[in-house]
Order: structure tokens, then C-alpha cells, then sequence
């Protein structure tokens, strides 16, 4: 990430936004289950609010700066921050109940890097686990913000082949304002077919 990307990120603007905006929209009605995978978790802005939905929160960070704020952040037993990659994740096969990532694909530096990201998750949840995922727009905006960092736009019409093709099943895509988030499951069964579902748009 750039300076800009560090500031806004470590800010307590981000941390509002994340916990009273961001993560409700992209968790609503759903149910993480007793152990979170977060990936990309950054300073926290969300961390805090995650341990409130589940009873262990193992935080995943690549950036060396950013994870040790965390652990200064975050001294609870519930939570363990980590340094690792989204692509190649450091855990157990069926290790989480949940997998969340918010704003975090697109700083993955290649279109594969993303599909190992989605096969590794998919690897590390449990049956009937699912992945929560919050992401932007491509633009000219995003572009400029992420000026000499990593953007790899995910497009939102290339999400059901990509995850389906990384072993989900139930994958949907919905629309708000400059960004969409995604949902995937885990097949409860191995055996299962996965399933697509439409997408659909609410936009703020």
C-alpha cells in the first residue's frame, strides 16, 4: 500500500466506517460460526467487531508495519494476529468456521494470486463454512488513490466462475454505492453441486 492507503486505513474515520457501514452491510443476517479467519485485517478497524459476532477471530496480515499494530491492539486471547499471505494461507485444511475479507483482493498483484486466494479459502473453511468479501469498483478515483501500490480491479462479472471454479457453491454478488460484496459457501457435502445464485443490486 501507498502513504495514503496507510494513513486512511490506520485512521479512526476508516475504523467508523468499517464498523458501522462497511461489515454490518457485508455480515447482515449472517452467522460467522465460533471461528473467523480475517483476512487482510490491516490496523484492525474490524477486528473489534468480529470478536463481537464470534468467540475466536484469527487475524491475517501481510504488511510487517500494520501487524504489529495490530498486536498492540488487540492484546486479547479471542483474537491472534498473524503475518501471512491471503495466497498461500499458514493454516490447517477446514480450520475456520468463516472467512472474511474486506477490501482486500484487490492489492493481491495478479488475477491468479486472487484465484489461489479463493481456493486456499475455500480449503480452510469447514463444510458449510462461508466467505464474506467486500470490495471496489474499477475506476479512475480507485486508480489514482492506489498511485505506485498494487490494484487488481476484481470484476464483479467474473465472481460466480472464479469461486465456483475454486469449490463454493451459493455465490452471490450484490451492489451499494462505488463497491459490491460477495458471498460463497462451502458445500456442506463434498458431493454437493455448488450453485450460483443471481445477483442482485441495492444500491445506497
Amino acid at each position: 500500500m501507498n502513504t495514503l492507503e496507510h494513513l486512511f486505513c490506520s485512521s479512526s474515520l476508516w475504523q467508523r466506517m468499517s464498523q458501522r457501514y462497511v461489515l454490518p452491510w457485508v455480515l447482515s443476517g449472517a452467522r460467522l460460526g465460533e471461528h473467523v479467519l480475517e483476512i487482510g485485517a490491516g490496523y484492525g478497524a474490524a477486528t473489534r467487531q468480529l470478536l463481537q459476532l464470534t468467540s475466536r477471530v484469527t487475524a491475517l496480515e501481510y504488511d510487517k508495519n500494520a501487524i504489529l499494530h495490530l498486536k498492540a491492539r488487540h492484546g486479547e486471547p479471542e483474537v491472534a494476529p498473524l503475518c501471512g499471505d491471503a495466497a498461500r494461507l499458514p493454516f490447517a485444511d477446514q480450520s475456520f468456521s468463516s472467512v472474511v475479507a474486506i477490501l482486500v483482493l484487490h492489492h493481491l498483484r495478479s488475477r491468479e494470486a486472487q484465484d489461489r486466494a479463493f481456493a486456499e479459502a475455500q480449503r480452510v473453511l469447514r463444510p458449510g463454512g462461508s466467505l464474506f468479501a467486500a470490495e471496489i469498483n474499477d475506476g479512475w478515483m480507485n486508480r489514482l488513490v492506489h498511485y505506485k501500490s498494487t490494484f487488481t480491479p476484481l470484476a464483479p462479472s467474473s465472481v460466480f466462475a472464479r469461486l465456483t471454479a475454486a469449490g463454493f457453491s451459493r455465490v452471490s454478488v450484490d451492489f451499494r454505492g462505488g463497491g459490491f460484496r460477495i458471498r460463497a459457501r462451502k458445500a456442506a457435502e463434498t458431493s454437493s453441486k455448488p450453485r450460483v445464485l443471481v445477483a442482485s443490486s441495492a444500491m445506497a
